[in-house]
């Protein structure tokens, strides 16, 4: 059984809106899980879909923003930790420094509105963080990063369910 296939599987019991937001929240999934779930699973229409899904992916957002530092200082008192930081910082910085010095909070908004793997508001969150951004820059960048993915994903999801209609509407079921 696939993590997806399993994920529905434990949100059976919740309401579509609520397992949308649920899986929009996750890191693993984000909204670019929970689009095409909430579409084409529990067959909800492109701005029910939109809408629940940017909520969910926001709400793990100011939690983040707010903690990451004071987690990361706690765990750095122990020496795997503090090798795992600075492996992790110095490796973010050396990869996207000239990016993110050069683009500021816009370079942010991108990284998360970019539907890939290993992008989004989680990864945006974490590189936040590293590189410094202050909350009231980090949250409208990340915000804005979410809702331009979501457009992205929801006319993504929208062009796939409708060329699989397209494609198996003449098939006898």
């Amino acid at each position: 059984m696939s993590i997806e296939a399993a994920l529905i599987e434990m949100l059976r019991a919740v309401p579509d809106w609520c397992a949308t937001m649920i899986i929009a929240s996750l890191p693993i999934s984000e909204l670019r899980g929970a689009i095409p779930v909430a579409m084409g699973v529990y067959g909800m229409g492109p701005l029910s879909a939109y809408f629940f899904s940017v909520l969910g992916n926001m709400l793990p957002v100011v939690p983040l923003l707010l903690f990451l530092e004071p987690v990361s200082d706690f765990l750095r008192r122990f020496s795997i930790f503090d090798l795992f930081f600075s492996w992790l910082f110095e490796r973010t910085r050396r990869n996207h420094s000239e990016r993110f010095e050069k683009y500021g909070t816009f370079a942010l908004t991108l990284f998360v509105a970019i539907p890939l793997p290993v992008t989004g508001a989680w990864t945006g969150c974490a590189a936040a963080f590293v590189f410094g951004i202050k909350f009231r820059h980090a949250l409208p960048a990340i915000a804005a990063g979410i809702m331009i993915a979501g457009i992205i994903v929801t006319t993504l999801t929208m062009m796939g369910i409708g060329l699989a209609d397209l494609l198996f509407s003449g098939i006898p079921g």
